[in-house]
């Protein structure tokens, strides 16, 4: 596993009123930012949509995570590729075929995501490995910040990487939900290279020092046999 951890604050725990002076906070220190959408639909809480990132785009140079909590992604998440965003991450409960979609994503310009809830298991979608740039897993429940990390979880993340390994592919396996300094080792540890954090980053008094202490915590965990 070479590739150097990557920690995405997630904006859902930064003030919805600053948040061009959020997002700044944590650029040079941040690799990527967590932009968590959702439609008060497919999980019962509403966030931004398109016309946020779009202004947020503007006036930010960092990578933009785009999280769609969302239903019919195949309709939504082209305008985020198309809106400059890095990286598009859409729910595999929520769409009828990944593949296609993903296809489409990076078509328009953005890299491909597949997220996986809680409550879904992973298996089924282990095939479609090749077709993605990252793969999500939920440590938490989708649809509200603050939640408590559940390790359980974590052999999702061992599976997963046990799959990229095998076929050597560049996917990156993201985890997301609850993580934080006493949670990032152990995340770390099962394989996950890529690290979303809320309140981790935004509730400490300084941001980009908060990045910095949870990247060395995942590099310090990072298996070293892959």
């Amino acid at each position: 596993m070479d590739a150097k951890p990557i920690i995405a604050p997630s904006i859902l725990a930064a003030d919805f009123a600053r948040l061009a002076d959020e997002v700044g906070a944590i650029e040079g220190a941040a690799d990527w930012v967590h932009v968590d959408v959702m439609d008060n639909h497919f999980v019962p809480n509403l966030t931004i949509g398109l016309p946020v990132v779009q202004s947020l785009r503007k006036s930010v140079s960092i990578p933009f995570d785009v999280h769609l909590m969302i239903t019919d992604p195949e309709r939504w998440a082209p305008g985020y590729a198309e809106a400059g965003a890095y990286n598009v991450t859409f729910h595999a409960e929520a769409c009828e075929n990944p593949v296609a979609l993903a296809k489409t994503l990076r078509a328009a310009g953005s890299k491909a995501g597949l997220a996986i809830d809680r409550d879904t298991p992973v298996e089924p979608y282990l095939e479609l490995l090749p077709y993605l740039d990252t793969l999500l897993i939920m440590t938490i429940k989708a649809g509200f910040g603050g939640q408590k990390f559940l390790p359980e979880m974590l052999d999702k993340v061992r599976d997963v990487r046990r799959r990229i390994s095998a076929k050597n592919l560049e996917v990156r396996l993201e985890v997301d939900g609850g993580i934080a300094a006493d949670t990032i080792e152990e995340a770390a540890a099962a394989g996950a290279d890529a690290f979303v954090a809320g309140t981790a980053v935004y509730g400490a008094s300084d941001p980009a020092e908060a990045v910095r202490r949870l990247r060395a915590l995942a590099e310090q965990a990072r298996p070293s046999h892959d």
